[in-house]
């Protein structure tokens, strides 16, 4: 069953009760041939929205380098299987007799076909040509059973007295905990290419032991990724059959969800109504313990008022919500129809997506967030969210993750005495409040003035896209160089003005020696200067002697982001590649990226705690669970300008 990464494992006593249940259940994940099949579908390319990308971090030596395709590679269909036998040598010729019956000796309809010397020149069943074509197929041969023609006796085993009695082995005896996570590696989150099918491992652990059952059912069925309608309908009917398998789901992921990789209109959807508003609550009621939804703008019209109501007020457990890119009108309508609802004083979720919701109302989150006292992460970018309902937010909660980016009916001074005053921005670690300059401004000089200051140590990504800066800033700025990793700029500061992030101001006495002495080295590894235009962008000191960014001693600064449309002018220029830098691009946005030596040791993956499974750099989106990134969040973190 398709998956993503693992979630922390449930509760092991519970599984071990689900065994004794599923003994005589058929196999969960392997493919169900009864189910409904499309014919004469139409080609992927010329069936997907031109909206639809899916967008995965390539695992190499270079950072800032995708993946990037079409339709996502959840839906490609396996390949036939073939035989696993080296095929026998087809100049091979078998003779055979026929013998007719004994009550019909004249017919030819009736009788068999045997070989007629069975010790000269027999090779198998296979072999024997039917119709000028080998027909036969038998997954057996004679040639191996020598044609013996009766069950020869099979001879006692002797009993190993170090093997250890069933269920008592070493692997058996590990906690639930520690067995799953290793069982966790097992799993494919992406389909091979080949014939090779996914987690065939895994088909294996299940009959193995009834311990590695029960952990391996954990692994198959706790963090569900449904890439096409098919997949839900197989795993809904699953969980229908079995209702305890429902009860180890953690996460439903669509992040991958594409409903043109099998249906080209829109009426075939409706047809075979895999996917529905109906299905999906009844899917809602049979996992009961889910602590992650992740939706996307290919399911929002399966979001309706019913759905609302299940996830906010139905599971108790649920702790992860993200419906990035969800703005269609059924969407809207269906969150105004439950705010007349009687709601909680408090909702469990920690972790909240709307990012660009833009058509969602702002008494949506007035209502929304007063309720969520144990708030952690929350990304409203593009939404419009006010000042009242941001302030609204209780003073128990603890936000590491804010995005408030292109939110227009926000104003600076909300900002500043949230971030400097409420309680619960104290621990800060991502904040994003960058805008597009062309349309929106939001922090001038004197607001930077004010907020810079108050900003926590614990931040590491700070986004300032699209505010308007000045060289005095750059002051401001430099403590927070000590902890921060990214650090995307405003406007209107020079490329002389930037380089003062990365070494100390030159000395003209004494006392500007000593502060040389005491400078302390900054940490950035991204900095994004795509808020410049190609013209505004000076190159020529960028990669200037006399400016320290491109130096070799401005490590670890490894990711600069330059505007896209400077992409194919850096892609050909030579002094980049001397500089010891690449060029590379996503979408919309391109990156200088810095090349490693062999003396310089492997490259940072990027990995960070904070970014919950990305491991590149300048992410657009906060990521609302723990996993690889991939399909449309993909999109949206990695290939859109803001």
């Amino acid at each position: 069953m398709d998956r993503t990464t693992a979630s922390p494992v449930g509760r092991p006593n519970h599984n071990h009760q689900i065994v004794s249940k599923l003994k005589r259940c058929p196999t969960p994940g392997l493919p169900d041939n009864n189910m409904d099949r499309v014919e004469n579908a139409t080609p992927p390319d010329k069936s997907t929205r031109s909206s639809f990308s899916s967008v995965r971090e390539n695992d190499s030596n270079l950072a800032q380098t995708f993946t990037t395709t079409k339709v996502s590679s959840y839906s490609k269909e396996a390949d036939e299987a073939i035989e696993d036998q080296p095929p026998l040598p087809t100049e091979m010729t078998t003779q055979t007799q026929f013998v007719p019956p004994v009550t019909q000796p004249n017919s030819r309809l009736h009788g068999s076909w045997f070989p007629a010397v069975a010790a000269e020149g027999f090779q198998g069943w296979k072999q024997i040509g039917v119709k000028g074509r080998q027909a036969s197929k038998s997954y057996g041969d004679l040639q191996a059973l020598k044609i013996v023609w009766s069950t020869p006796a099979t001879p006692p085993r002797k009993k190993d007295p170090e093997r250890p009695p069933p269920g008592q082995s070493s692997i058996e005896k590990l906690p639930a905990e520690i067995l799953g996570q290793i069982i966790d590696h097992l799993v494919l989150d992406v389909p091979p290419n080949g014939i090779s099918a996914r987690n065939v491992d895994l088909m294996s652990l299940l009959l193995t032991s009834r311990t590695l059952h029960s952990a391996t059912l954990n692994s198959l069925y706790k963090n569900i990724t449904i890439p096409h309608s098919r997949i839900f309908r197989k795993f809904l009917t699953h969980i229908s059959q079995n209702q305890e398998l429902g009860t180890i789901v953690r996460r439903l992921d669509f992040c991958h969800f594409n409903p043109t990789t099998l249906f080209s209109t829109a009426s075939e959807r409706a047809t075979t109504r895999n996917l529905t508003p109906e299905t999906l609550l009844q899917c809602l009621e049979l996992t009961p313990f889910l602590r992650e939804f992740l939706a996307q703008e290919y399911i929002e019209d399966e979001i309706n008022a019913s759905v609302l109501r299940k996830l906010f007020f139905g599971l108790e457990r649920l702790q992860g919500i993200d419906f990035c890119g969800c703005s269609s009108t059924n969407f809207k309508n269906a969150f105004q129809s439950i705010l007349q609802a009687d709601w909680p004083d408090f909702l469990p979720i920690s972790r909240l997506c709307m990012h660009k919701c833009i058509t969602l109302s702002s008494s949506v989150f007035e209502t929304l967030l007063p309720r969520l006292g144990d708030l952690t992460h929350l990304d409203l970018a593009g939404t419009r969210v006010t000042d009242e309902a941001l302030q609204s937010i209780p003073h128990t909660a603890r936000i590491t993750h804010l995005n408030l980016s292109k939110c227009r009916l926000l104003t600076a001074d909300a900002i500043i005495d949230f971030v400097a005053n409420h309680p619960a921005a104290s621990g800060l670690v991502f904040l994003s409040l960058g805008v597009d300059a062309r349309s929106h401004q939001l922090l001038d000089e004197d607001a930077l003035d004010r907020l810079i200051p108050t900003l926590p140590p614990t931040l590491r990504s700070l986004s300032l896209k699209g505010s308007r800066m000045a060289p005095s800033h750059i002051d401001l700025l430099r403590p927070l160089t000590k902890h921060l990793e990214e650090l995307a700029l405003g406007r209107r500061l020079k490329i002389t003005d930037i380089d003062r992030l990365f070494v100390p101001d030159e000395s003209n006495d004494g006392e500007d020696a000593s502060k040389e002495l005491e400078w302390v080295p900054h940490t950035l590894r991204y900095l994004d200067l795509s808020d410049y235009t190609a013209v505004e962008l000076d190159l020529i000191t960028l990669f200037g002697r006399n400016t320290s960014i491109m130096k070799r001693y401005s490590a670890p600064l490894d990711v600069i982001e330059i505007p896209d449309d400077m992409y194919a002018r850096l892609a050909t220029s030579p002094v980049v590649k001397q500089l010891g830098w690449v060029v590379t691009e996503n979408g919309s946005r391109a990156w200088l990226v810095r090349l490693r030596d062999l003396e310089d040791g492997p490259r940072d993956s990027g990995l960070r705690p904070w970014k919950m499974g990305a491991s590149f750099w300048g992410m657009r989106k906060i990521p609302i669970a723990c996993a690889e990134v991939g399909g449309m969040y993909g999109s949206y973190m990695f290939k859109r300008k803001l």
